[in-house]
């Protein structure tokens, strides 16, 4: 820290500034909690933030700053504003910093000024101001705010009501002793892979650690998020972890107990597969109908002005998160019944519970889109392209398409094409080269279903209807095989691609696009791996030959996918971000 003068003297102190360091200018009469300086000068996520008597700016808003304050400091000794109240915003905050925040908005950096609350922030010019300043200061514990808000504002009930109360005191006792939320980020996965791995030995000992280690790490998963809050150590490669972390943990397990009812005689991975395939197609409904409304305009649903009144009546709102089974209520559920059960049970309850919230969350997406009025936008049609996940096949299909009208819809082709590869699968005679001739159809459908940009209401429904083809034409052929080991191959292949599926979400939310288009061409697309799937299927009719196969597609994918996902992420410019909002 260094003082300046004045404004003058502050612009050539930040002229001796490496480029590359973040700055700030604070008001030498700043009287305020030291949390409120922590919100508004060291939180990662924004290129500017201003609280009243101080400013910051990352390393690419620098040289913005700079401009400003020479315009500022112009101004103030010229005795006038910097920004005239009849062209620009007000300052309403008068002093250096509150006029170059001004100024920096003006030129069309994004400000960001957080939410305080209850505590102070104040550069007083009289004693009155400085006393209420002071009384407010001795009124509030800014420790004791700090540690609330380090709680996520919306979470589910099991999170909110028997994790939270005391996981906040254990994301402080992580801050005091420099632990990241990286660090016990990998601390939730390593527990958790303890945990699948005392499940896989198949005894009811086991089983009951198992229970006990998956609640250690969803506590610490917990922690994670609330030590970056508490701690303001927001990162792009945190946010990537936490997440890609919970469905690792989430999946691991599911093939622990698969194992450890195996070496009970129980083959249950049919079950295991049949739950993550459900999952994940729940997530993608999510996903989808999330970015196809990111920022639709003339947005207005019956439906929703229905969800907002009940938003409002307190015991709604916890009965309608516990309905979609986010993940706080969904790991104590698989947690108590695996100590207390079978992991048969586990996966019947998992099935008819994500079953239940997937009906329940899809209904109310439908009657949002069919009753709303909205435009939407390049962005969103973009992104729902995107998450198509659409390889060369359907590419070249869609390429062919021309004509400004087309007999179906994207989600009536799309929907089509879904059934006669599900249906293919599941009722012809296995290993018939008619499922082959039915993966062609869904190839043509697919390419159908993406030849034009997917803006319409229903359009959001594309890419799930292609999740469900793919995953469920992988879990049934191998169902159906009778081939030793062909649905835990399965298993390692769904796995594989869902990553990649989650990886394009991230991706898009991280404000970075979508892959790059080589690593879907490498990987085939939805189209393209359920066709050679069931190519497989008919040449390697009821051999081992089939699990070999299955096992070394799984492998190419997992290690083109993951190496491409690291490199990006490591190396990634995108925005510092932590999930606010993800509940399943």
């Amino acid at each position: 820290m260094v003082s300046a003068a004045d404004a003058g003297d502050a612009a050539a102190l930040l002229a001796d500034v490496p480029a590359d360091h973040r700055v700030a200018l604070v008001d030498p009469r700043f009287l305020g909690h030291l949390h409120a300086l922590r919100l508004g000068l060291t939180d990662p996520r924004f290129p500017a933030a201003t609280v009243t008597g101080a400013i910051t700016a990352q390393p690419q808003a620098r040289p913005a700053l700079v401009r400003a304050l020479e315009r500022t400091t112009a101004a103030v000794g010229a005795g006038a504003p910097a920004v005239d109240p009849g062209t620009g915003p007000a300052p309403g905050d008068p002093t250096v910093p509150g006029r170059v925040a001004v100024e920096l908005e003006a030129e069309g950096i994004a400000v960001q000024r957080p939410a305080l609350g209850s505590l102070v922030a104040a550069v007083p010019t009289d004693r009155d101001q400085e006393a209420a300043a002071v009384a407010g200061l001795v009124a509030v514990d800014d420790e004791a705010v700090r540690l609330r808000n380090a709680v996520k504002s919306r979470d589910g009930f099991f999170t909110t009501f028997c994790i939270s109360p005391y996981s906040r005191y254990i994301a402080r006792w992580c801050a005091r002793r420099g632990l990241t939320p990286n660090q016990v980020t990998t601390a939730s996965l390593i527990t958790a892979l303890i945990a699948a791995g005392s499940a896989a030995t198949g005894t009811r000992g086991g089983y009951i650690a198992a229970g006990i280690l998956l609640l250690v790490s969803f506590v610490l998963d917990c922690t994670d998020g609330q030590l970056a809050r508490y701690s303001l150590q927001y990162s792009t490669m945190g946010a990537w972890l936490d997440a890609t972390f919970d469905r690792a943990k989430e999946y691991a397990y599911y093939a622990g107990l698969a194992i450890g009812a195996a070496r009970g005689g129980d083959d249950v991975w049919v079950l295991a597969l049949g739950a993550m395939v459900l999952q994940a197609c729940r997530h993608i409904v999510d996903f989808s109908f999330n970015e196809a409304n990111h920022d639709s305009v003339a947005n207005t649903s019956p439906t929703a002005a229905l969800s907002d009144a009940l938003d409002n009546v307190g015991w709604t709102v916890w009965v309608r998160r516990i309905i979609v089974l986010p993940i706080g209520e969904r790991w104590a559920m698989i947690a108590v019944l695996t100590a207390l059960t079978t992991p048969r049970t586990v996966f019947y309850a998992l099935l008819i519970g994500c079953a239940l919230a997937a009906t329940y969350t899809l209904v109310g997406r439908l009657l949002r889109s069919v009753t709303r009025k909205a435009r939407r936008t390049e962005r969103a049609a973009r992104a729902l392209a995107d998450l198509a996940d659409s390889g060369p096949l359907a590419q070249a299909v869609a390429s062919l398409v021309h004509g400004p009208k087309r007999a179906l819809t994207a989600p009536a082709a799309a929907l089509i094409g879904t059934l006669v590869m599900v249906g293919a699968a599941l009722f012809l005679p296995y290993g018939s080269w008619l499922t082959v001739v039915a993966a062609a159809v869904y190839v043509v459908l697919s390419g159908f279903a993406v030849a034009r940009p997917l803006r319409r209401a229903l359009d959001w429904l594309v890419p799930p209807f292609f999740r469900v083809a793919e995953y469920v034409t992988i879990l049934v052929l191998a169902a159906r095989s009778d081939v030793p080991h062909a649905v835990p191959a399965a298993f390692g292949l769904v796995s594989a691609v869902a990553y990649h599926h989650y990886d394009t979400v991230y991706r898009i939310r991280g404000g970075t696009g979508a892959p790059p288009q080589w690593l879907v061409r490498t990987i085939g697309g939805h189209e393209g791996r359920t066709a050679l799937v069931a190519v497989l299927a008919a040449s390697l009719t009821h051999t081992s030959g089939f699990t070999t196969a299955l096992t070394a597609l799984a492998v190419a994918v997992a290690l083109v996918v993951l190496v491409e996902s690291i490199r990006f992420w490591v190396s990634s410019s995108a925005p510092a971000v932590h999930d606010e909002g993800e509940l399943a």
